[in-house]
């Protein structure tokens, strides 16, 4: 692979630090943080992507690949080490329950629907089996408050997918979004079987289609993600009751919108 500041790859490098920066700089995130946060990406992904075939690298070897003392190895792995077995966020239990009422039939009405469900029985049910150790009110709490379901004579969805309503969710679903993509694209680069990847892009739109862009882009989003996720959801295990047996993963599909003035940084770069 060419070596340099001025390859294919590290040109392709600035372009996603770039806007990473400015959100950084946005969200008071000086460089001496965010270079540590780099040191120990590429500490875990030496230790656990080129681990050997019986063990994972030892501190010496990691830090002969990653160019940082044994020192900042010791340290940065007893770090991550620290933090594994972090219990999950809530976030994605409640997915859970949401994807249970709308894909499995105990909890539909006849045409299919998601049904309206008696907080102590079915709601509490669907809680038990796809939430974990939940509580059915600690759920309906976080259901109620993100707008995605209430209340009322029974518990009734309002619509199937979560939008994230604080700061701490938004950046949690920017961690996991852009860290899908990167996997993706390295996945692609690596040369393998490849995953679905496109882009649709255009550099000279007028601002006034931009309403009616981003109202019908969303429009038929959110109906390809709808055929999608009732799809796939037959294939989930917690759904189907079938391959609990078998290696599971975790797999989907990315959808966002993105806009750039002509004259901005990013747009230049095309």
């Amino acid at each position: 692979m060419e070596r340099g500041n001025n390859t294919p790859l590290t040109q392709a490098l600035y372009r996603i630090l770039r806007p990473l920066a400015r959100l950084l700089l946005r969200n008071g995130i000086a460089y001496q943080q965010f270079a540590e946060l780099v040191k120990r990406a590429y500490v875990d992904a030496a230790r656990e992507d080129f681990q050997g075939r019986d063990r994972k690298p030892s501190d010496s070897r990691t830090a002969v690949m990653t160019g940082l003392t044994r020192k900042d190895v010791k340290r940065l792995r007893e770090q991550s080490e620290a933090v594994n077995g972090t219990v999950p966020a809530a976030g994605n239990r409640v997915l859970r329950v949401v994807s249970g009422w709308v894909h499995d039939p105990a909890f539909q009405e006849q045409d299919g629907a998601p049904a309206v469900l008696a907080f102590d029985g079915g709601f509490a049910e669907l809680v038990r089996r796809y939430s974990g150790d939940m509580t059915p009110r600690a759920v309906l709490e976080e259901l109620e408050r993100v707008g995605v379901a209430t209340e009322s004579d029974g518990v009734h969805l309002l619509r199937r997918s979560l939008i994230a309503g604080d700061d701490h969710e938004r950046l949690a679903i920017f961690g996991e979004g852009v860290s899908d993509l990167v996997r993706t694209m390295d996945h692609n680069l690596s040369g393998g079987s490849p995953l679905f990847q496109r882009t649709l892009s255009y550099n000279r739109v007028p601002e006034r289609w931009l309403p009616q862009w981003r109202a019908y882009s969303a429009e038929r989003c959110q109906a390809l993600l709808e055929e999608l996720d009732d799809w796939l959801a037959r294939a989930d295990a917690d759904v189907s009751g079938e391959g609990m047996d078998e290696p599971l993963h975790r797999t989907g599909v990315s959808v966002f919108q993105f806009e750039d003035p002509s004259g901005s940084p990013e747009a230049n770069d095309d």
